[in-house]
Formats: structure tokens, sequence, C-alpha cells
């Protein structure tokens, strides 16, 4: 079940305070960070947004 808009409206990256995009891939939830790129994952419908949580995709 993807993330409610206006709750997405309101996250920000917690390494460059950048928006998000959600997206699924590989059956998986996941929140794109649209300034620095790192991925996010959503575990149980919950963002785990520790910076080290946070992976840049290449």
């Amino acid at each position: 079940m993807p993330i409610d808009k206006e709750f997405l409206d309101i996250l920000a990256c917690p390494v460059c305070r950048e928006p998000f995009q959600y997206r699924e891939k590989d059956g998986k939830e996941q929140l794109v960070c649209t300034g620095c790129k790192r991925v996010f994952p959503i575990e149980d419908g919950i963002p785990v947004l520790l910076p080290n949580a946070g992976v840049v995709e290449k």
C-alpha cells in the first residue's frame, strides 16, 4: 500500500533535507530522495529514515 500523499509531502531526507518519491521495486516499498538519491526502506508501512539506513543507488 503506497504511502499517503499528505504524509509523503511532509517527509524529508534526513541527510540532505530534500523531498522523497515513493516507489516499489522488487516487491519492496521504498522512498527515494530526489536530492542525494539515497533509497530508504519502508518496513511494515513505516519508513526507516535513519541516515545509515539509506543506500545511494548507482
